[in-house]
């Protein structure tokens, strides 16, 4: 099993759910308002009077199978607008309860 990370600029909301829903993924948590900046290009998303704008971050623990689908589909997005921003990761998971 897999942990992927999708954080994204909330312009990419209803996306991100579209993913989770077209790929099967049902069980995830959402977190709405994450600040930060990406580590090679883009503004900074701080909610703030100089950087209003916000990140999301969406986590799906799902089988190995779908890791390759939910990247795809995340490279996509963020080709068609590089400047709205979106990354994913992945890690391992070695136990769940």
């Amino acid at each position: 099993m897999k942990a992927v990370m999708i954080i994204f600029n909330q312009a990419n909301t209803e996306k991100v759910e579209y993913i989770f829903d077209r790929l099967k993924i049902r069980g995830y948590t959402w977190w709405s308002e994450v600040k930060g900046r990406g580590s090679e290009s883009g503004d900074p998303r701080m909610g703030t009077h100089t950087w209003p704008e916000l990140n999301s971050a969406a986590m799906a623990v799902v089988t190995d199978d779908k890791v390759d689908g939910i990247l795809e589909c995340v490279e996509k997005l963020d080709k068609i607008n590089e400047e709205v921003g979106i990354r994913a990761f992945v890690w391992n998971i070695e136990k769940t309860y």
